[in-house]
């Protein structure tokens, strides 16, 4: 016990003096943090009950997403009758029909029949081990395909297109510069975000809602605009409008319904400027596979018009001059700065693969949650101050030690919080006052088999020796239990019940380390300093 090594005392004072600062930038106001250098620039989050913020409920247009459906799995057919060993090995078929949730065509050759099935049969089998399939496959009339989606098909899309709205709208969220949104799947369609601290909710709400499918799709030159005007267009093309304040006057553009480019193939989008007009624009690059199909198509459209269209209507149908080779584009529009760099966030995280609605909307108020602060605040406190009171009044000297190692308890949960930019929530400080009486408790066990030891007989090195040692045992496995408990609760939970296991992990930790090492480096100074022959605790 007395044999404490240097080097031990000053790595555990280095840690010490660690957690100290790196604890202060969550107490400095905000004027005073913005002004620390940028590797002091850490701090502890607050959540949504505690710095206010909004709260969002959003729900998926599921009627848009079985168009998406149908529209991937024309794609999907058109593919499959494109023979894998060039033309020779196509399949001769119609027109695809696509209506009341289903796709159909006409094989041209009926020997091709069970040759186009057995391809699509291959398309539409389901992911899982159960063998149900994604889409009924049906021969009509003898020569004609229709095509289905089954109900465990549309249940499976839809949970996958839940689950890619969840991951795209954090990667928005988070590209605004906001720490620890909480964001979650409520039910089969709907998603709950939480985002403490903004102050525009508003510009959440067009950030997230906007789908921001890019599509490059060529102009059909031989639809004729009176036509077009009364609703009539050539077999595979369609009437799409033009967005707001665009087109010149025009309100419509006749395309052609292939894609020629989606945005799935961007690798990057970013806000930049025209060279000539110096207006903001969207700057795009493409994948390679999107960068050789753009190099292919415009080179074969030299003289004709391509539409780039988002979210269904067309921002603008400039002609092709020369082939557009090296993979990049600009997008133009009646963009300002703020708007070409929250189109570039959409872009650069993907298109939501369905629409979502905001159903519920409320916001919390700072105000709210300073008194959440100041109501949690004194509750900490009043624990503290009883907890402490009471070591002192017990353990006397030991107490101290225990009081000590508690304000250091405290300093490093924050350090640790603000180093892993963890947020706190009204739920994370109960998890904070938790284990305030968590570090007491092993400093109890510590110093009751002290008692115990010096009741026995013991002299006073030894009976202290034997205390810690002991009681180690009993700490580490009480403590071993909470972890799991709060693992459990991290794993299972979210939103705050997720921030109550961070902070209690935490605290645990650091609350053995400093009721152990920390107050055992404090009593073998002093028993090493004063020797006393005998102790009152």
């Amino acid at each position: 016990m007395l044999d404490f090594p240097r080097w031990k005392t000053i790595g555990i004072s280095i840690i010490l003096l660690l957690g100290i600062l790196f604890s202060i930038p969550s107490f400095v106001p905000e004027k005073t943090f913005n002004s620390l250098p940028s590797i002091a620039q850490t701090k502890v989050n607050l959540g949504l009950d505690l710095a206010g913020g909004s709260h969002l409920l959003l729900e998926a247009d599921i009627a848009d997403l079985r168009k998406t459906q149908l529209a991937n799995m024309e794609k999907t057919v058109r593919a499959a009758m494109r023979g894998e060993r060039g033309p020779d090995d196509d399949i001769g078929i119609g027109e695809l029909r696509v209506a009341s949730n289903q796709i159909s065509f006409l094989v041209r050759d009926q020997t091709q029949l069970d040759e186009a099935r057995d391809r699509l049969f291959n398309e539409t089998q389901g992911a899982g081990l159960t063998g149900q399939r994604d889409w009924n496959i049906n021969i009509v009339d003898v020569t004609r395909i229709v095509l289905t989606p089954t109900n465990a098909g549309q249940t499976q899309a839809i949970a996958h297109a839940m689950d890619t709205a969840r991951d795209i709208i954090d990667r928005r969220v988070n590209a605004l510069g906001t720490r620890e949104p909480t964001i979650i799947r409520q039910g089969n369609d709907r998603i709950v975000v939480q985002v403490p601290g903004l102050q525009d909710p508003a510009a959440l709400k067009e950030l997230i809602g906007k789908t921001a499918r890019l599509e490059f799709r060529m102009v059909d030159a031989n639809a004729d605009p009176n036509e077009a005007a009364a609703g009539r267009v050539p077999v595979g093309s369609e009437i799409v409008p033009y967005a707001e304040g665009e087109g010149n006057g025009a309100a419509f553009e006749v395309l052609r319904r292939q894609v020629m480019i989606s945005g799935e193939q961007l690798i990057d989008a970013k806000q930049s400027y025209d060279p000539q007009s110096n207006q903001p624009v969207v700057s795009i690059r493409f994948d390679s596979g999107g960068s050789n199909t753009f190099a292919k198509v415009t080179a074969q459209s030299v003289g004709k018009r391509f539409a780039m269209v988002l979210d269904g209507k067309v921002l603008s149908a400039p002609s092709i001059n020369e082939p557009i080779l090296g993979g990049s584009a600009q997008i133009s529009g009646s963009f300002s700065v703020a708007s070409a760099n929250a189109l570039a966030i959409s872009l650069r995280s993907g298109a939501l693969p369905v629409k979502m609605a905001v159903v519920e909307e409320r916001t919390v108020t700072p105000e709210l949650g300073a008194d959440s602060i100041r109501k949690g605040a004194i509750a900490g406190i009043i624990a503290t101050i009883s907890v402490l009171t009471l070591m002192l009044v017990v353990y006397g000297r030991f107490g101290v030690y225990a009081c000590i190692g508690l304000v250091f308890n405290v300093f490093l949960i924050i350090a640790i919080m603000a180093a892993f930019n963890a947020t706190l929530t009204l739920p994370g400080i109960a998890g904070f006052v938790l284990t305030i009486g968590a570090a007491v408790d092993a400093n109890v066990l510590i110093n009751e088999r002290i008692r115990e030891e010096l009741a026995r007989g013991r002299k006073v090195f030894q009976a202290v020796e034997l205390g810690y040692s002991e009681a180690s045992r009993a700490i580490f496995d009480a403590n071993v239990t909470n972890v799991i408990a709060a693992s459990l609760m991290f794993w299972f939970g979210s939103g705050p019940i997720k921030g109550f296991a961070v902070v209690l992990t935490i605290g645990i930790v650091t609350s053995v380390f400093t009721a152990v090492t920390v107050t055992r480096m404090f009593v073998a100074h002093w028993l090493r300093t004063k020797r006393p022959t005998s102790i009152n605790i």
